[in-house]
């Protein structure tokens, strides 16, 4: 079965066609080709200010920490699910420049019957508790609050979700206009154990989490747990793999917590390079959803984006894709592959970018160049092959 077959037969795009065709035709706000909308200062009226706002949330996810939740009784993987929503939208902004202060305002959505009030407990104070952790940081995030309903005719377990937004000059953002044939890629780790981290991480994200789930998880799930999963999947999409939840794997985490590391804020390294290099910095890109040919939708212009360095694939990804046998060039397309951000710059600033990133034990290095083309373009040369993605 093709692996697009499988992601229509459960639910899911790997792209977002539908939702990209549904928001064609709106405002695309100040900067069309900054990573997120930017809108006129509505609050303060005033026009050397801007304000964004952001709304993105732990997916798929959440249903995984409720599976390992059961099984183990370790409450801990909701503070996992907080910070996921959390970094979803923090280092989406992070991309046009924006540092804080932030204002943080959750949406839960669960199911009353099967999540208790120490599960909402811990994703509430699990999100306080990681702004405290940023503040370390310099990073200033507000919770102001939120919505938790009770929708079980809705939701089959929980959903978390949030909106972050914050008002900054406009002469302090980054967008991708200032990209140029020349400028070179500084791709930043989503694995390891970062400084402001309390273990190892496998680089997971919060992208692509409805294949990982599926196609490395035992079939048992779906009969123990049928709760967690939509029950008009057909049998042969569901639960399809051969791992365990607490199965062990080469790094220092069992199976379901590695697909569980709560989604690494690169927010601490972004915050010390614009303080240092801003004018040098000529565009952001979170490798979320789209992988790493995310960039192709921000290009200004007709311009080549060549990876041809980056940075070894973690043991996660491999697994996922021996468990699913996915094709390689869809692995680069639907998940981070090990660097979840990059940056555009020249050389020179790009090896301090790489030192700063270092500094927090972050792995970084120079992955790949821009160069003029009569089309937009995003190359990936890997050991597995070489993908063109337009």
């Amino acid at each position: 079965m093709s692996d697009n077959n499988r992601y229509n037969l459960r639910g899911v795009s790997a792209q977002k066609e539908d939702v990209h065709k549904a928001i064609a035709k709106l405002d695309k706000g100040l900067y069309p080709n900054a990573f997120c909308k930017i809108y006129p200062d509505y609050w303060g009226a005033d026009d050397a200010y801007c304000n964004l706002m952001h709304a993105d949330g732990a997916g798929t996810k959440s249903s995984l920490a409720y599976l390992y939740w059961k099984e183990t009784g370790d409450l801990s993987v909701w503070k996992g699910i907080a910070i996921d929503s959390i970094v979803m939208n923090i280092d989406d902004l992070l991309c046009v420049g924006a540092t804080g202060p932030f204002t943080y305002s959750s949406t839960i959505g669960r199911n009353k019957n099967l999540i208790p009030g120490e599960v909402i407990s811990e994703i509430i104070n699990g999100t306080q508790a990681y702004f405290d952790t940023l503040a370390d940081y310099g990073i200033d995030v507000k919770l102001m609050g939120g919505e938790t309903a009770d929708v079980g005719d809705l939701v089959r377990t929980v959903i978390v979700d949030g909106t972050m937004s914050c008002r900054m000059r406009r002469d302090k953002l980054v967008t991708t206009e200032k990209m140029v044939p020349g400028d070179v890629i500084v791709s930043l780790a989503s694995y390891g154990q970062a400084t402001y981290e309390t273990e190892y991480n496998s680089g997971m994200g919060s992208n692509g989490l409805t294949s990982a789930r599926h196609e490395m998880l035992k079939k048992e799930y779906a009969t123990k747990y049928p709760e967690s999963v939509d029950p008009n999947l057909p049998s042969e999409v569901v639960y399809n793999g051969k791992y365990g939840l607490t199965d062990p794997t080469e790094t220092p985490l069992n199976v379901g917590k590695m697909i569980l590391s709560p989604t690494r804020t690169y927010a601490p390294v972004v915050l010390k390079v614009l303080e240092q290099y801003f004018d040098k910095i000529h565009g952001i890109i979170h490798c979320s959803g789209g992988g790493q040919s995310k960039v192709s939708h921000y290009l200004p212009s007709a311009l080549r984006v060549v990876k041809n360095n980056l940075l070894p694939v973690p043991p996660l990804f491999t697994m996922i894709q021996q468990s699913a046998g996915t094709d390689w060039k869809e692995m680069y397309q639907v998940f981070n592959m090990g660097q979840r951000l990059e940056i555009y710059t020249d050389k020179e600033t790009a090896a301090a970018i790489v030192e700063i990133s270092k500094s927090f034990n972050i792995d970084a290095q120079v992955s790949g160049y821009v160069e003029a083309a009569d089309k937009k373009e995003v190359i990936v040369e890997s050991s597995y092959g070489t993908f063109s993605y337009q």
